[in-house]
C-alpha cells in the first residue's frame, strides 16, 4: 500500500467522487493497453491523449506526468496479478500452491496487455519500475513458500531456487499468452512439476527444507 492509501481517509475528497474515480481507472485502463503495444518512449502525452479521446490536461490533473501516468498503470496492474495470485489462504497448502499457479495464469491469459506490461515494462531500465515489479516477485515467492514449507520467511537458497522458477515462469509464460499452443490445465500442470522440481534440489542441498508431499509423487 502505498503512502497516498495508507492516507487517503485524511484527504480531501475533491478527486474522490465516483465519477472521477471512474474517469481514472478508465484512463489506466487505456493505458494499460497502449503502453503494452508501444514502448514508453515512443509515446508523448498528444500521442496519449489523441488515443486515449481525452484533453492532454486530463491525464496531467489525474497523474502530473507521463511517468506518473506509467507507475500509476504498473501499480494497477500488479494490485489485480498479486489479488488473483495471492488469494486462497484457507486452502490445504498443496491446494494453495495450485490456486496460486492457476490465478497467476488466468491473469496473464485474460489481462494479457496488463501482464506483459508487469513483466517487460516500457521505460527500459527504470529503478521504481524494477523496484515495482521486484514486489511482485516478492509476494509470489512468499506465497508459494507458505504453500511450500508452511512460512513466508525462508533462507536464501530456498528462496532463491523458488525465485529461480519464477523467473522461467515469467518467460514461459509470455510465451504461452502469445501462442496459446497448450490448454491452461497443461500449462498449470507443467508449472507445478517444475516447482516440484525446484523444491527437490532444495531438499537435497538442505535437507531442513524437506519437499512437500505432493512434490514427491511420481506421476
Amino acid at each position: 500500500m502505498n503512502h497516498s492509501q495508507q492516507h487517503g481517509v485524511d484527504r480531501p475528497r475533491a478527486r474522490g467522487t465516483d465519477r472521477s474515480l471512474a474517469r481514472r481507472a478508465e484512463l489506466i485502463s487505456i493505458g494499460r493497453k497502449l503502453f503494452a503495444d508501444t514502448s514508453y518512449d515512443a509515446l508523448s502525452m498528444d500521442d496519449i491523449a489523441r488515443q486515449a479521446h481525452v484533453a492532454k490536461g486530463l491525464i496531467y490533473y489525474y497523474f502530473k506526468s507521463k511517468r506518473g501516468y506509467y507507475l500509476a498503470i504498473v501499480e494497477d496492474s500488479v494490485a489485480d496479478l498479486v489479488s488473483r495470485a495471492a488469494g486462497g489462504l484457507e486452502l490445504p497448502p498443496a491446494e494453495r500452491v495450485h490456486r496460486t499457479i492457476d490465478g497467476y495464469l488466468r491473469y496473464a491469459e485474460h489481462n494479457q496487455a496488463a501482464y506483459r506490461t508487469i513483466i517487460t515494462g516500457g521505460v527500459g531500465f527504470d529503478t521504481e519500475v524494477q523496484a515495482i515489479r521486484q514486489g511482485v516477485r516478492e509476494v509470489i515467492v512468499q506465497t508459494i513458500a507458505e504453500g511450500a514449507y508452511g512460512r513466508r520467511k525462508i533462507e536464501p537458497l530456498p528462496r532463491m531456487a523458488l525465485l529461480g522458477w519464477l523467473c522461467s515462469v515469467e518467460g514461459a509464460t509470455l510465451d504461452w499468452i502469445g501462442n496459446q499452443a497448450l490448454p491452461r490445465d497443461t500449462m498449470r500442470e507443467l508449472l507445478v512439476k517444475m516447482l516440484g522440481g525446484a523444491l527437490r534440489a532444495v531438499e537435497e542441498l538442505d535437507p531442513s527444507y524437506q519437499a512437500p508431499s505432493a512434490a514427491r509423487r511420481d506421476t
